[in-house]
């Protein structure tokens, strides 16, 4: 996977092409430092350095379990993303009464704060709103991540799961670009080729990160259908002679959004081929073969 370009969100952070998902970390039978060791090490002989992160995954547990896995050495050789706004009724949120967002900026700083302290690094590289909140302040939620970036403790900033009218309220407020929106796209998933999602990030050069680019795991299992679209995916890989799952990667990075997918599995021997996207030819029918068949007909 090294041939494959890197994306440069701004001039002083660039991201690895492929991200690795860390919201099952706290899910594995292993999470001790060692395996999560070999897990990074794994990406990063790929040439997979950006590691995707969120407070609340694993019930507030996953980044205190990178965290005890990192060393500086290693914490050099990769990008931490971390995202914030979420409270379950889970860890360290336990007495919430009801599962909300909050974008307030002492829940923001706070956020920022318990992050840091439970992976053991001095500074976010990317930072991301998770989920657009109803209730948000865009002065104030702008006005912290302003004040983060400028503090030195997030290089950059950005959202996840937001809608374009979202973004340009929480932007509209703020000093600092948002680099980045983390949304769900897959072949499983392809409503943001066409609702406009995608098309607002690109008319403003900005790369978008997508979330379950396997749709969930039910481009592999079966699961929901895709009968026709599975055939076609293992049709590919048998050609390209790599598995179905680098297939359906291959076909978000041909895009020319410069789509950044984030791949989460627990499986060594599978975050150990999740470069072998990079050796899948894609051309212009191919991808529209794929695009037809997770429709479920020809396009108009």
């Amino acid at each position: 996977m090294t041939h494959l370009d890197r994306i440069d969100l701004t001039p002083e952070l660039s991201l690895s092409r492929i991200v690795y998902g860390m919201w099952r970390l706290g899910d594995a039978k292993d999470t001790g430092p060692d395996h999560v060791r070999a897990k990074v090490e794994a990406c990063l002989e790929q040439g997979i350095t950006t590691m995707d992160q969120a407070d609340i995954y694993g019930g507030y547990m996953a980044e205190e379990i990178l965290g005890k896995a990192l060393t500086p050495e290693l914490r050099d050789r990769i990008e931490i993303v971390t995202k914030c706004g979420i409270v379950a009724p889970a860890g360290r949120h336990a007495k919430a009464r009801v599962k909300h967002y909050d974008t307030s900026r002492a829940h923001i700083e706070a956020s920022v704060e318990h992050s840091l302290r439970l992976m053991g690094i001095e500074r976010i590289d990317l930072l991301l709103i998770h989920r657009p909140d109803p209730f948000m302040d865009p002065g104030e939620t702008g006005g912290a991540l302003d004040d983060l970036v400028a503090s030195g403790k997030v290089r950059a900033v950005g959202v996840s799961n937001f809608r374009p009218h979202d973004f340009t309220l929480l932007q509209s407020a703020m000093k600092t670009p948002l680099v980045t929106n983390q949304i769900e796209l897959s072949l499983g998933h392809t409503k943001p080729l066409t609702n406009g999602d995608l098309a607002f990030l690109q008319e403003r050069g900005i790369a978008p990160m997508a979330w379950s680019p396997l749709g969930g795991g039910s481009l592999m299992t079966g699961k929901g259908g895709h009968g026709k679209l599975r055939t076609a995916l293992a049709a590919l890989a048998k050609k390209n002679d790599v598995d179905m799952a680098a297939v359906a990667v291959a076909w978000l990075l041909a895009h020319p959004a410069r789509i950044l997918p984030v791949m989460g599995t627990n499986n060594l021997g599978r975050i150990e081929a999740l470069g072998e996207a990079g050796k899948v030819e894609m051309d212009r029918q191919t991808w529209f073969e794929l695009y037809t068949h997770a429709l479920g007909h020809e396009v108009p």
